[in-house]
């Protein structure tokens, strides 16, 4: 990055506690999850920690000056959507293929 788009003292100080802030919601989406008291509240609060990694990253790639980051929080944000997916699917047909029907019966004989 140039000089002129690197952040300056005040700045960096406000992104530091932003990342201060995305932590300690990212410490409370865990308690949630194992908290629970629902499957679907444990997977709502991995999804919540999901994206808030992916901000956290972001955050990390402008205070650092680092735009390769970036690239790293969007593969990481298309994992973490990919991967609540098929947590829901496992979730609701206890089965991961595609052989499942909408009443949850098997189309195989």
């Amino acid at each position: 990055m140039s000089p002129d788009l690197l952040p300056n003292a005040l700045t960096s100080g406000i992104l530091m506690a932003t990342s201060f802030a995305v932590l300690l919601t990212m410490i409370l989406a865990l308690v949630r999850a194992t908290l629970g008291p629902t499957v679907f509240d444990r997977v709502l609060a991995l999804n919540m920690f999901g994206t808030k990694t992916v901000l956290l990253i972001s955050v990390v790639s402008f205070v650092t000056g680092r735009s390769d980051f970036l690239d790293l929080a969007l593969l990481y944000s298309l994992m973490n959507f990919i991967g609540i997916v098929a947590l829901l699917r496992f979730t609701q047909y206890n089965s991961f293929s595609d052989s499942v029907t909408s009443s949850g019966e098997s189309n195989q004989p």
